[in-house]
């Protein structure tokens, strides 16, 4: 919104230098406490129904009951404001929260709403409709270049030196280039840490998903300290555990279970789907390794004849199921799908469904970057019986557990 220049000379009447602006009781800071204090009354008028100082019969009970100090800290130091209060104790402003102390204006707001999905038009409308402040998207997408620093050092922070499991996956979304849509693919590595929380190690973007870029971003997590994974837990990407062998010659590849009975339901018809589905549970649910052998042998006689592939297929991937079965419930739990991961995409893909595409590769980074921030914020527990999967481990795989 331009400011008049009648209004910015007023504003200016006896200027005699820099401190008449940004001092301790300088125009910046007085203008913050006007347009906070007439925010916060365009709130209460929203939040009663009616202006002040109107006469007319209203529709609540409601009423304004005068104002309350409050000093926030802000870029221009201590800020003393009115807040307005209503008679029945509802009102509760949202560009000063309640028990917020601190107020940097509209930036965290915008990274807050961005990060939850909103375009930088519908943030502009948001705040113009709350607020009555225009802001153009111009403004906010400056706003918003502020986390590029963020997400660098991010990027490239040390990481540990041990995770006892890896999750690897990618989603795909549509980036404009070179005058056309093409598709990328957003890669991430989420790790469960020695305390058994999430941890989200990287974020990358590449043209397509493939198994040379993720050997590109083993070689790049290993560059960052990391030097131990017990299990990896992937989906049925070709290549993918010779990629993980070639950087981390110990890791035990476990392959997605989730995702072998979705693909060999893939092109079975839905009249025998649910049988076929409940034969393969008794494979992988089966208590040892030997049994679920068996188990198989049992499937492909009853199958076979009609679906022959799908009992090639997991024969043909035994190697990259079998570390499954050597765990008990608690680990079989964590490793035999990859819903961890898949989990944080669906939270991911809710936030960018609002784009057809993205303007450019760095703008999709982030945002995804902001909304997993936004994610993992929620990560405050470990894994349910964690101390029990840890001792496994450390019994399955000796030294290689720090204690």
């Amino acid at each position: 919104m331009a400011i008049s220049k009648e209004v910015l000379d007023e504003l200016l009447k006896g200027y005699q230098g820099p401190d008449d602006i940004t001092g301790p009781d300088g125009l910046l800071k007085q203008l913050t406490k006007a347009l906070i204090e007439r925010a916060m009354d365009a709130e209460m008028t929203t939040h009663l129904g009616y202006e002040k100082h109107d006469q007319a019969e209203k529709d609540t009970t409601n009423r304004r009951n005068g104002t309350t100090k409050k000093t926030l800290r802000s870029d221009q130091g201590p800020l003393e404001i009115e807040v307005p209060r209503d008679r029945e104790g509802e009102f509760e402003p949202e560009i000063v929260p309640k028990h917020q102390r601190d107020f940097k204006g509209f930036d965290d707001k915008i990274l807050s709403m961005y990060a939850r999905g909103m375009t930088t038009r519908e943030i502009a409308g948001h705040l113009k409709e709350i607020y009555g402040t225009e802001v153009s998207p111009e403004l906010i997408s400056r706003a918003t270049d502020s986390v590029k620093e963020l997400l660098d050092d991010w990027r490239t922070r040390t990481l540990e030196s041990f995770y006892p499991i890896l999750f690897l996956d990618a989603l795909v979304i549509n980036v404009r280039e070179d005058g056309k849509v093409v598709k990328k693919s957003i890669y991430m590595a989420l790790a469960i840490n020695q305390e058994g929380r999430k941890e989200l190690l990287g974020l990358w973007i590449d043209q397509s998903e493939g198994a040379k870029f993720w050997l590109r971003i083993l070689n790049e997590l290993k560059n960052r300290g990391l030097q131990d994974v017990l299990i990896a837990a992937v989906d049925g990407l070709s290549g993918f555990p010779e990629a993980i062998a070639a950087v981390f010659p110990k890791t035990e590849v476990q392959l997605c279970i989730v995702h072998m009975v979705r693909n060999s339901l893939k092109f079975v018809p839905f009249k025998d789907r649910k049988a076929i589905a409940a034969d393969l549970k008794k494979i992988y649910s089966a208590p040892s390794e030997e049994m679920a052998v068996d188990e198989l042998e049992a499937f492909s006689k009853r199958w076979n004849s009609k679906y022959p592939m799908i009992s090639r297929s997991w024969k043909s991937r035994w190697s990259e199921l079998m570390p499954f079965f050597k765990f008990p419930e608690t680990i079989r739990k964590v490793i035999y799908t990859t819903n961890a991961i898949e989990s944080l995409n669906f939270s991911v893909r809710k936030v960018t469904k609002n784009r057809q595409s993205f303007p450019t590769a760095d703008a999709a980074m982030k945002l995804v970057f902001m909304a997993l921030q936004n994610i993992s914020q929620k990560w405050t527990m470990p894994i349910r019986d964690w101390g029990a999967a840890l001792n496994q481990f450390a019994i399955l795989y000796g030294d290689r557990v720090p204690l």
